[in-house]
């Protein structure tokens, strides 16, 4: 697995579905998403994050610090995951 950032998001107002729809389209498809909101944990649409669960794509919405390490910690575990991440 890979991280991935989407040139477009400078901040967590700019995560939208069309900036997901990357994730989606990965192949081999993830099984998690780590998005890290910057200096602190942002509130996400839940929409945006229903459509990622009917995607069979869990998301993770943490603090960049933090995401950076889950991102980690589940690549360790050998499971499917990728990262977006905003700088903090």
């Amino acid at each position: 697995s890979a991280p991935a950032v989407s040139p477009q998001v400078g901040s967590h107002r700019d995560i939208s579905h069309e900036s997901l729809s990357l994730f989606r389209l990965l192949e081999p498809q993830i099984e998690i998403l780590v998005l890290g909101t910057g200096d602190r944990v942002e509130r996400l649409h839940p929409a945006m994050l229903k459509q990622m669960r009917e995607c069979g794509i869990a998301v993770e919405v943490q603090d960049t610090a933090n995401a950076c390490a889950t991102f980690n910690f589940l690549t360790n575990e050998r499971r499917l995951v990728a990262a977006g991440l905003i700088p903090p």
